[in-house]
C-alpha cells in the first residue's frame, strides 16, 4: 500500500481546516487584524524561524543519503539566509528592532511547538522531523493560495498585510512547499500502514500546535 501526504493531511483533516482557516489568518487576509496582535506574532515568528533553523541543522545530521543532506542544507540556506533577513527587515517596518527581537522572551506557544519538533527529530529519524515541519511550509503555502481565493481578501495598500501575504503566496515559497510535499511522497510511497498511522499522530500534533500559534498571536499571550 502506498500513502501520500494528501492522506496524511486528510488524517486531520478538521484540525487542517481549523488551522487554515483560523480568524488569525482570515484578520489578516481582510486587513482588520489588530496591528498590536501582528506585531506580538512578528516577534514570536522570529524566535520561531530561529529555532526551525536548528530543526534543518538536525536534518542535515539525520540526512542518510547526499540529496537528503542537500535538501536540508536548502532549507536552512532557505531560513538563516533568505527568510530570518526578510523578517527582520519586515519587523522594522513594523517599529520592532532587531535588538528588540534578540532581547525577546519565548511565548509558551512558541516553546511547545518549536521543542515539539526539534524532539520529535531527536527522537525519530528524517522523515518523523520533515512530518512535523510540514505544517508550517506547506501549510503556510496552502493558507496564501487560499487568501488569494477569498472573495473578503483586500489586497493591495489597503491592507497593512499585503506584503505578508504576497510573501507566502510568492512563486519561491511555492516552489519550496512543492518540493517538500515531493520530498513527503516519495518516502511516504514505502511506509507500512503501522507506520503511516505514527505519521499521521505526528502531523495532528504539529499541526494543532500551529493552531495554539495563531491564538498566541490572535490574543497576545506569552
Amino acid at each position: 500500500m502506498s500513502f501520500t501526504f494528501n492522506e496524511l493531511r486528510h488524517s486531520c483533516k478538521d484540525n487542517w481546516r481549523v488551522y487554515l482557516h483560523h480568524d488569525f489568518v482570515r484578520r489578516l487576509g481582510d486587513g482588520t487584524l489588530a496591528p498590536e496582535a501582528f506585531r506580538h506574532y512578528l516577534k514570536q515568528d522570529y524566535l520561531f524561524l530561529i529555532q526551525f533553523g536548528r530543526a534543518f541543522a538536525l536534518a542535515a545530521y539525520k540526512s542518510p543519503t547526499l540529496a537528503d543532506l542537500r535538501h536540508a542544507k536548502a532549507g536552512l540556506d532557505a531560513i538563516i539566509d533568505l527568510e530570518l533577513g526578510l523578517h527582520i527587515d519586515y519587523c522594522t517596518q513594523w517599529n520592532i528592532s532587531e535588538q528588540e527581537l534578540n532581547e525577546l522572551p519565548e511565548a509558551r506557544a512558541t516553546l511547545a511547538y518549536t521543542r515539539y519538533v526539534l524532539d520529535t527529530g531527536n527522537r525519530g529519524d528524517l522523515l518523523d522531523l520533515h512530518v512535523a515541519l510540514a505544517p508550517c511550509l506547506v501549510g503556510y503555502a496552502e493558507l496564501a493560495r487560499w487568501l488569494t481565493e477569498q472573495p473578503g481578501t483586500v489586497r493591495g495598500e489597503s491592507n497593512p498585510y499585503e506584503a505578508w501575504i504576497a510573501m507566502y503566496e510568492s512563486a519561491e515559497f511555492q516552489a519550496a512547499a512543492r518540493a517538500e510535499i515531493a520530498w513527503l511522497n516519495e518516502r511516504l510511497a514505502d511506509v507500512p500502514p503501522s507506520r503511516f498511522k505514527q505519521l499521521c499522530r505526528i502531523f495532528d500534533d504539529a499541526t494543532r500546535l500551529e493552531i495554539d500559534f495563531w491564538d498566541m498571536g490572535l490574543e497576545q499571550r506569552m
